[in-house]
């Protein structure tokens, strides 16, 4: 559960646009990609949020400059998986990276049917020897808090406090608007927000 890509999507849920610093992003993708890595699914209730996550052009600002303010450009990335990345191009990992293509084999290794993925795969490293030990203790970590300590369970899997109040945000425009109101923040004000992820 804790490595299940997400179901697929044919959309983004958000589309601000007009920001003069993509930094300005952060909050819209944090809530785009639920607090975690879209590569490697880090969440951000695994460490500290400050400096571990960062917003990666999948089309590099060097070979797409048009796009560096691009919304649709953007995901969210933690450090490690951004800097493997670097300058590589490569395609939409929103896309890409989902259920019904990808999975979590118990040895942590990422498999899929499909070669443009297993691609990708390979050019962020994600089936490291590294990162499938990163997967299998993070694994054993939450089997082991969700059978002796629910506390601890809950504080591993469960969405972090500070949710991004998208609607109190103003950007130049937003073609999503909508998004907003299925935003984690606005499902938790009306109580809807699921205890764990």
């Amino acid at each position: 559960m804790i490595f299940d890509y997400p179901e697929p999507r044919s959309q983004r849920t958000h589309g601000p646009s007009g920001y003069a610093s993509y930094e300005s992003f952060r909050p819209w993708l944090r809530d785009e990609f639920t607090f975690r890595c879209v590569y490697c699914l880090k969440r951000e209730m695994w460490g500290q949020v400050t400096c571990e996550f960062e917003l990666d052009h999948f089309e590099p600002q060097s070979l797409a400059p048009d796009r560096k303010l691009d919304y649709f450009n953007l995901v969210y990335a933690c450090r490690r998986c951004n800097s493997v990345k670097l300058d590589q191009p490569i395609d939409d990992p929103l896309s890409m990276l989902s259920s019904d293509i990808v999975a979590v084999l118990p040895d942590g290794a990422l498999v899929s049917h499909a070669p443009d993925v297993n691609r990708l795969i390979q050019k962020i490293d994600l089936n490291s020897p590294i990162l499938q030990r990163w997967r299998v203790m993070w694994m054993r970590i939450v089997d082991l808090a969700k059978e002796r300590d629910s506390t601890l369970f809950r504080q591993l899997m469960e969405f972090p406090d500070e949710l991004p109040n998208l609607g109190r945000l103003r950007p130049p425009s937003n073609s999503r608007q909508e998004g907003i109101e299925v935003s984690w923040y606005a499902k938790r004000q009306r109580g809807q927000l699921p205890e764990i992820y």
